[in-house]
């Protein structure tokens, strides 16, 4: 699997639907995802699962996103967090196939069927080979860096509540990750970050940033629920040796209806030419973004305002998901 900074084809999206996930702030969210289509289609391919291709279109025209390099795919979804349920795409140097593996709703949510049949679609549509590892697996509880290096939690894949795989050991899910996504060593750490639904996912904690970096998010204040998980993931990294290790800050604690969410500038996206980040209307928002800009000085650093997104209890890793180029 290459990293998520080598060279895209395309970026895939599903459109939002599901009112449900956004209680009270839906009919903003659309709007969002305009926003970074418009943003995504200046630099990549970007091919969208949709139930309704015309309003799609009309939003996306009222924003004037580049629908020169927008395809539209009919397709409706379960709900439209395309990194746990879109194909992730690993390469060899003569193809780009799709691995399928199983997703049933982070263990939590009764209607995954849809979303579980994204990946064969997919390959379908585009021709592509495909490999099924017979594993639950989503594409935010694991992070690469295309050089053999994989991170993922043991909250989220080894934790007894919403099991992903039960009776399922360490080195057996190590296995399946070796075999079907092409890495020599899974990186362990511990617990992810509180208002999380999926129970610890990798990409609101921790990311790659180069073949040798990782950036963490980290938490100073000792009475915030995030301070023993994030001072203790990164003690974890630092003990190692052989990564370089930099750190993200967190925003102020966000809630709506007196719900915790999962907001943190680790949930970033890494496009061609250009790195979103999530914002929430903190004063870390720019402390997060020069960071980021200094981590990749040759991509354009932009943020996104997330402070609805996130209601639905995701951000902007969580709604992409990346296919590589296959001539890159």
């Amino acid at each position: 699997m290459p990293a998520e900074w080598e060279p895209h084809e395309a970026t895939w999206l599903a459109w939002p639907h599901e009112e449900s996930d956004w209680p009270g702030k839906f009919e903003s969210i659309p709007w969002v995802y305009g926003e970074i289509v418009a943003r995504l289609a200046k630099v990549e391919q970007v091919r969208i699962l949709v139930k309704d291709a015309e309003a799609v279109r009309e939003v996306l025209r009222k924003v004037h996103a580049n629908l020169d390099a927008v395809n539209l795919y009919p397709y409706e979804t379960d709900r439209s967090w395309t990194r746990d349920f879109c194909p992730i795409f690993v390469k060899s140097s003569t193809e780009v196939a799709v691995t399928d593996w199983i997703f049933n709703g982070w263990a939590k949510y009764e209607n995954y069927a849809r979303d579980n049949a994204v990946p064969a679609f997919v390959a379908e549509k585009l021709g592509l080979r495909s490999f099924a590892p017979q594993m639950v697996l989503e594409g935010g509880s694991f992070d690469v860096n295309g050089k053999g290096k994989l991170l993922t939690t043991e909250e989220c894949l080894l934790s007894k509540i919403q099991c992903r795989n039960p009776g399922w050991s360490r080195e057996q899910i190590e296995t399946k990750m070796r075999e079907f996504l092409g890495i020599d060593e899974v990186i362990w750490l511990r617990d992810g970050i509180a208002g999380d639904d999926t129970h610890g996912h990798v990409d609101d904690l921790a990311r790659f940033v180069s073949e040798d970096t990782v950036v963490t998010v980290l938490e100073p204040d000792k009475s915030d629920y995030n301070y023993g998980p994030t001072h203790e993931n990164l003690a974890l990294l630092q003990q190692r040796g052989d990564l370089r290790v930099a750190t993200l800050p967190m925003p102020s604690p966000v809630f709506f209806d007196g719900q915790r969410l999962p907001a943190s500038y680790a949930n970033f996206y890494i496009a061609n030419k250009m790195v979103l980040v999530p914002t929430f209307q903190d004063k870390n928002d720019r402390v997060a973004l020069n960071i980021l800009a200094e981590i990749f000085p040759d991509r354009e650093v932009i943020g996104i305002a997330c402070t609805d997104l996130v209601l639905g209890l995701g951000t902007l890793h969580c709604m992409t998901q990346q296919q590589p180029s296959a001539t890159a």
